[in-house]
């Protein structure tokens, strides 16, 4: 499904999210504390926006890879940078050793990974003592009226109109799908915590709860 709707995926997520995604995108990065020589992991990295953004942070000192199970994802992530490392890569099986990175992120990749606890697993196994596992990904809207609005566009519109951009409405009918059963907040926190040891997990929602933005440090 991913590697259908790969040449049109950037052009869809801005239309469809009005290019709100960057600027959550923005705020993962910050908040994760993310500093100039630091190395950076970034899961289901899709065509590489977060990798290239922690690029800019960590400098030229600093050393950030892109990861993707979709061959067709890293191939354009790689024609958009080559001051970050893109491989192939499955979430659930690292090729990397323990505490290799400063910081493990995945955007909008975890509600697509078969076992979601297998993935921040793993992730955690490769970061370092005292590190950072950043997990940006959809929730549910809690507010009554923004979140009937917000009911009505992910059901009607967001097919239709990721559809008409990809060709492929299926792709938008799953990620209504899959956005709207997946747990969010204190429920993710749950998730996390039987997955790895943390040392503390924090979490905001963004944009009224449309996406949710965690920060597990490890012990």
């Amino acid at each position: 499904m991913f590697a259908s709707i790969a040449t049109r995926y950037d052009r869809t997520n801005t239309i469809l999210s009005a290019g709100i995604h960057h600027l959550w995108r923005r705020k993962a990065v910050r908040w994760s504390g993310a500093k100039a020589g630091d190395r950076i992991l970034d899961c289901a990295t899709g065509t590489g926006d977060l990798a290239i953004a922690f690029r800019k942070v960590v400098g030229a000192e600093g050393h950030v890879v892109g990861t993707d199970f979709v061959p067709e994802m890293i191939k354009l992530a790689r024609e958009k940078s080559r001051d970050v490392y893109f491989e192939v890569a499955d979430v659930t099986e690292l090729p990397y050793d323990d505490a290799t990175f400063d910081i493990a992120s995945i955007s909008f990749g975890i509600r697509n990974v078969a076992d979601p606890r297998k993935g921040i697993a793993e992730m955690a196994r490769v970061v370092k003592p005292g590190g950072r596992v950043m997990v940006l990904e959809f929730g549910q809207p809690r507010a009554r009226a923004f979140g009937r609005f917000y009911d009505v566009y992910t059901r009607h519109l967001l097919p239709r109109l990721g559809g008409a951009v990809t060709g492929d409405r299926a792709a938008y009918e799953y990620l209504q799908k899959s956005a709207g059963r997946f747990p969010c907040g204190e429920e993710f926190v749950e998730l996390m915590r039987e997955s790895a040891e943390f040392a503390a997990i924090e979490f905001v929602g963004l944009t009224f709860g449309v996406a949710y933005l965690y920060k597990a440090v490890r012990p």
